[in-house]
């Protein structure tokens, strides 16, 4: 199996961006700009690569390819992206691989777009800039457009093939990821269980009981082998079973009015592991948004608007606006998932001022977002 650090490694050591692979400091597609170009680039790599993988590395520095990391990316729905403005869209998967020398919160993305076959990839509606119709090449470290009939043609597939020739796994890796991640680990009661005799998945999270249900937070899960890493914050809270043949993970979301809260299935990951030495990650979507009156809904509307001006004046808070302001994101959630349309633009407003308000406020808007983000791809 490849190991996906020495593949990182061996890309940024050995090639400058290319035809086949190119390097990002971040991701943005949360912002349209930053959705289209990166749009672009999977448009462009899976029509210079017909028949081999081609790769994006994110969290490095464009000029030194400094490994530098980003935040833990969870967006399994990425793929629904894809597939919503592209045409003939190509398989593709995103990573977070974990690096020793960086802080535990920080990880390094790695795209994989899996070979098209010589279909060619094209975008399916606007976005930004770029108009239906358009397709992208590779021109050198540059996605073209090209606004003619072209010849896809394979010219990596030597080079590739290659790379990750030299990429693969050994017991030392192996052994040294285990130990690594039970010695990181320890305050939170690591464990690691071997499936198919060969895979190795470690875990470990603060366990916590509730109504006889046991429920983890601050979860980590590295499959060793692969160096792909799950993560769940303090705020998460998940629930794990696992069996001879599979990894299972069910995320739930804290969600209420006033002081009547309570759990909702929000994403079901599976890591199911085959005979013939090969797995799959898959992840379906659980969640049901709960309903509640209109009424009190527009009330909790309209104390938030009122929150957000107090905010922008630089007026103090009182002690009951405080608690308030601490669920103004999963209410402004609530609002939205029950037709209250305008809801999501106004949380969208508020982030700076949510920002620089307190940490704890603000973790729980790019929670909000992350839920959205989760269910609009859905």
């Amino acid at each position: 199996m490849i190991n996906k650090r020495l593949l990182i490694k061996n890309l940024l050591a050995h090639n400058d961006e290319n035809s086949f692979y190119d390097k990002k400091r971040q991701l943005n597609i949360g912002e349209k700009e930053g959705k289209a170009k990166f749009l672009k680039h999977i448009c462009a790599l899976s029509n210079s690569n017909p028949e081999n993988n081609s790769y994006i590395v994110i969290g490095v520095e464009d000029e030194d390819s400094k490994i530098v990391g980003i935040d833990f990316y969870d967006d399994s729905k990425i793929q629904n992206l894809i597939n919503a403005y592209l045409s003939n869209p190509p398989i593709i998967s995103y990573e977070n691989i974990p690096f020793p020398h960086l802080p535990d919160n920080l990880v390094v993305g790695l795209v994989t777009i899996r070979p098209n076959h010589g279909k060619i990839c094209s975008f399916r509606k606007n976005i930004w800039k770029y108009y239906g119709g358009s397709v992208f090449l590779r021109d050198g470290s540059i996605s073209m457009p090209k606004v003619f009939d072209i010849e896809i043609r394979d010219a990596n597939s030597t080079i590739v093939s290659s790379i990750e020739n030299h990429s693969h796994n050994n017991i030392e890796y192996t052994l040294d990821g285990v130990f690594d991640f039970m010695k990181k680990r320890k305050d939170y009661n690591p464990s690691y269980k071997v499936f198919k005799e060969y895979f190795v998945v470690c875990w470990a999270g603060k366990e916590k009981k509730i109504k006889n249900e046991t429920y983890f937070s601050r979860v980590d899960i590295e499959l060793i082998n692969e160096q792909v890493k799950l993560f769940y914050s303090d705020l998460d809270e998940v629930s794990i079973v696992q069996d001879n043949n599979q990894f299972k993970i069910i995320e739930y979301v804290h969600l209420g009015l006033h002081d009547q809260f309570q759990y909702y299935p929000l994403e079901e990951v599976v890591i199911r592991f085959r005979d013939n030495g090969g797995y799959d990650i898959n992840a379906e979507l659980l969640f049901v948004p709960p309903k509640f009156d209109k009424k009190t809904l527009y009330h909790i509307y309209n104390t938030n608007q009122a929150l957000i001006k107090k905010l922008k004046k630089g007026i103090e808070l009182n002690s009951v606006e405080k608690k308030d302001i601490k669920n103004l994101p999963s209410t402004y959630l609530l609002c939205y998932l029950n037709n209250f349309t305008e809801a999501l633009t106004k949380l969208e407003e508020a982030k700076p001022y949510l920002k620089a308000y307190s940490k704890e406020v603000y973790h729980s808007y790019k929670e909000s977002m992350r839920i959205l983000r989760k269910v609009k791809y859905n």
